[in-house]
């Protein structure tokens, strides 16, 4: 590095005791644990959404940004910049998303004296983008897939460039990440839609709105390979993770190292990853991403910050990766040289979304009214940014929590992970899950016999229809019931009440309880009680049983003389029962109680959460078959489309584009087709 260099770096590049964390949620307690084991003092931004999010109580200060939508707040630089004036923060730490991969930013930071936690401007612009980061490898001579990523964007460009690549192509945005702004093509029909629809998700998501197309590789494996390089020159890289569970280019399940590569490939893929990230002296933490069609690995693009997935790493390596970014940016060289870095047994880590597979993957909001994960012990590591009486806004990205679990063997390793989504409860807003679990003891997972394509093909595997209650859900849930009667009852010990089961002052008495699944299906328990055992009858079964508040949560029951614990919520007349058997949801018919009157909005086109219209799809007048897109709704920065209810003639569209809507709101009326 030459003198002005060094210059330059050092100014860039210092000590610092007070670090700002330009994000929110998971990532923002993430790096805000390090920092403070490291003694800087931690500052929280948030929007109004956020004022009492885990993030905000966890720092040493925050400050309030404005308003719910991001580009208000998350995405205001004038705002943060003065944020970090306003507390005396030296440095900035931009997490990931938002304005983690902002060049303006990171040389707005520069310009103002801010230490930015990550790679120069000059260097998020060399490979932060898609299209110049190609160019840039392609002169390096690392092998690219088939594509275009020129700087002309009119739509007889894209078409051209889509015809001589062959189809499939993909269409992806230029900027940013996530799956955003990304669609399959299959035809040079479906180009002209598909491209607008991935550029105006770009917009909202990243500001940006440029596009590439590439050759759609079939049965891809996604490859990554995490580097790091400070400011003296050094670069090493950490291994690579395989990312290939994926849904709509979404990342799912991660796991390092890549199952799929042996230790010849291993080395090569590094290599070329650090060929890469030399091509522009890169200083920071980044990852160098590839695609394998099993035969060849084609480099696809950069990521010129931390990613979601980088725990996998942490743990194979025994290396705190945000450590590692706060050092570099102190100016420190890195503490350890290539030959250090060791590989470790075999991590692998779920994103934990609020959203509801088994309504194609809908965001769900609200208020968080029971969290419960289990011990970090045994390998488990959980990263959350929610907790208990937490809200879920519909305004930011719907990721709650990385359950992770590492184990000498994949296989261990899969299986902790799975106990520890078991043992993981969120209730009071629909969470992915028991789809994770599904997933990760799929046999197909288990044998690495998978590409990226792989969950869309066996989604209907993947999210059942809820089985049938046994004996034992069906004890749990009376058992909830008993619990939250003698909860009811006081805090007197001494009260008839409080008993395991029931009470009656002379003979044995019985109360019946019916229970409906979401199927429709009832099924009606007895319970005698009073004096002796107490017993429940169950479709002509008598069985012993005894209930109890477990005291590790939950319950404790007793059926026939075995003891069963259980994890049971109930709320209201609904029951939530995780058994050995799985995860459950059943209505109670209370005999004393109304029942809820069906939900409304089943025949009409509403808003099924709080979103903004991008697209009107249909004119009024239009006669629509069932399933025909009606409009398109942005909620949680994707895209939903929403659908005809039935045939029939579109009556009136109660929208227009850039409308910002509210969950319940009728959108658009059809009238049936008689």
């Amino acid at each position: 590095m030459n003198a002005k260099a060094a210059t330059k770096s050092a100014a860039l590049y210092r000590r610092f005791n007070t670090l700002l964390i330009a994000n929110r949620g998971e990532i923002a307690c993430r790096v805000i644990r390090t920092a403070r084991a490291m003694g800087l003092r931690t500052v929280a931004v948030y929007s109004e959404a956020d004022a009492d999010a885990v993030h905000v109580a966890m720092a040493d200060d925050a400050v309030l940004l404005g308003p719910a939508r991001a580009r208000d707040s998350y995405l205001n630089v004038d705002r943060i910049i003065e944020a970090v004036k306003k507390t005396g923060a030296e440095a900035v730490h931009p997490g990931y998303g938002f304005l983690s991969e902002n060049a303006d930013f990171a040389r707005r930071c520069a310009a103002e004296g801010i230490v930015f936690v990550g790679p120069t401007a000059e260097m998020m612009e060399a490979m932060g983008s898609k299209s110049g980061s190609k160019a840039l490898m392609e002169k390096a001579g690392v092998p690219l897939v088939p594509g275009y990523h020129g700087e002309a964007q009119d739509e007889k460009t894209l078409a051209d460039a889509a015809s001589k690549i062959g189809y499939p192509v993909l269409a992806k945005a230029s900027a940013g990440g996530g799956g955003r702004g990304m669609r399959i093509v299959r035809s040079a029909d479906e180009l002209a839609a598909a491209i607008v629809s991935a550029k105006r998700e770009a917009l909202a998501a990243f500001g940006d709105d440029r596009m590439l197309i590439e050759k759609f590789v079939q049965n891809p494996r996604h490859i990554e390979v995490q580097i790091i390089g400070d400011s003296h020159g050094n670069l090493i890289s950490l291994f690579e993770r395989e990312c290939t569970l994926q849904r709509r280019h979404q990342k799912v399940i991660e796991e390092a190292p890549s199952p799929t590569l042996n230790a010849a490939q291993r080395d090569a893929v590094c290599a070329a990853a650090r060929k890469a990230a030399g091509a522009v002296n890169y200083v920071g933490a980044g990852t160098i991403e590839f695609v394998s069609d099993g035969k060849e690995t084609f480099f696809i693009e950069m990521n010129t910050r931390l990613q979601v997935e980088h725990p996998v790493t942490e743990l194979i390596t025994g290396v705190d990766l945000v450590e590692l970014q706060l050092r570099v940016a102190f100016g420190e060289k890195l503490p350890l040289a290539q030959d250090q870095v060791t590989l470790n047994g075999h991590a692998i880590e779920a994103r934990v979304y609020a959203e509801n597979p088994n309504k194609n993957f809908m965001p769900s909001v609200g208020r968080i009214r029971t969290w419960h994960t289990p011990e970090e012990v045994d390998g488990l590591r959980i990263d959350a940014g929610y907790a208990e009486g937490k809200t879920v806004s519909p305004n930011y990205d719907a990721m709650l929590a990385k359950v992770i679990a590492w184990a000498p063997t994949r296989d261990l390793a899969i299986s902790r992970l799975n106990r520890g989504l078991q043992e993981t409860d969120v209730r009071g807003i629909v969470t992915n899950i028991p789809f994770l679990s599904a997933l990760i003891t799929h046999p197909d997972v288990r044998a690495n016999t998978i590409d990226t394509g792989f969950i869309e093909r066996e989604l209907a595997k993947l999210t059942p229809a809820e089985g049938q209650l046994t004996d034992l859900e069906l004890a749990a849930a009376v058992g909830s019931i008993l619990q939250s009667e003698r909860a009811a009852a006081g805090a007197d010990v001494n009260s008839p009440w409080r008993a395991g089961a029931g009470w009656a002052a002379v003979a044995a008495r019985r109360r019946r309880f019916m229970f409906r699944q979401a199927d429709g299906t009832e099924r009606k328990v007895s319970m005698r009680y009073g004096q002796g055992p107490s017993t429940l009858a169950i479709d002509g079964r008598v069985i012993a049983f005894a209930s109890s508040a477990s005291p590790r949560g939950g319950i404790d029951l007793v059926l026939d003389g075995v003891k069963h614990h259980v994890t049971v919520v109930l709320d209201g007349h609904e029951v939530y029962v995780r058994t050995r058997n799985g995860r459950f949801e059943v209505h109670w018919v209370d005999p004393f109680g109304t029942e809820d009157e069906e939900q409304a909005g089943a025949d009409r086109v509403v808003a099924p959460l709080p979103g903004t219209v991008v697209a009107l799809l249909v004119e009024e007048g239009a006669e629509v078959e069932k399933g025909a897109a009606i409009l398109t709704l942005e909620v949680m920065k994707m895209e939903q489309t929403l659908r005809a209810p039935f045939a029939g003639t579109v009556k009136a569209l109660k929208c227009k584009v850039g409308d910002i809507v509210a969950e319940g709101v009728e959108l658009a009326e059809i009238e049936p087709k008689a």
